[in-house]
């Protein structure tokens, strides 16, 4: 009897623990496949609500991949003007730096150069590992599934600091 009160019990509480993890998961469906990510509420609460909150308001729906550098890293999330000089209408975020590096997979948020709370609505998927990145970005999340669909991402030229021409989309994020 004992048994199958805690078995009651935590079936129970399965779906709400079940929801508090899809709370932090990004889903993003691409034109090259899916990316999961889960959000790093712990270190970057700020961080991840926003992306949560724009997810929700569908604003990165058909956002490009507009910068792509090959063994570097793969931005989007400008829902606003798609060439990566457009944010969100809420405010800027300020910094939530952590220790967790930058590594293959690791999600970070854009920002501008001149100020470490610039951060917004963009953000960054790494290829592989970026040390000099650690400490000056805000990690907000990392790729649990997927990476294979990242590394399928139409590429950019280092010329051109990695712009896509006809780039690759996020179609819906949820």
């Amino acid at each position: 009897m004992v048994h199958l009160f805690v078995f009651l019990f935590a079936f129970a509480l399965a779906p709400a623990a079940h929801a508090q993890s899809d709370q932090n998961t990004l889903t993003l469906e691409t034109t090259k496949g899916r990316i999961v990510i889960r959000l790093r509420a712990d270190i970057a609460p700020l961080h991840a609500a926003r992306l949560r909150t724009l997810a929700r308001e569908k604003y990165y729906d058909n956002a490009p991949f507009h910068r792509v550098i090959e063994g570097f890293m793969a931005q989007t999330g400008d829902g606003e003007r798609g060439d990566g000089t457009g944010k969100s209408k809420y405010p800027d975020l300020r910094a939530e730096f952590s220790n967790v590096p930058f590594t293959r997979g690791v999600v970070g948020m854009a920002r501008g150069a001149h100020s470490n709370d610039s951060a917004n609505s963009q953000f960054f998927i790494m290829f592989g590992a970026a040390p000099g990145l650690n400490g000056q970005y805000t990690v907000v999340g990392n790729v649990v599934s997927g990476m294979e669909t990242v590394d399928k991402l139409k590429k950019g030229s280092r010329a051109q600091d990695g712009k896509v021409t006809d780039p690759d989309r996020i179609v819906s994020a949820r």
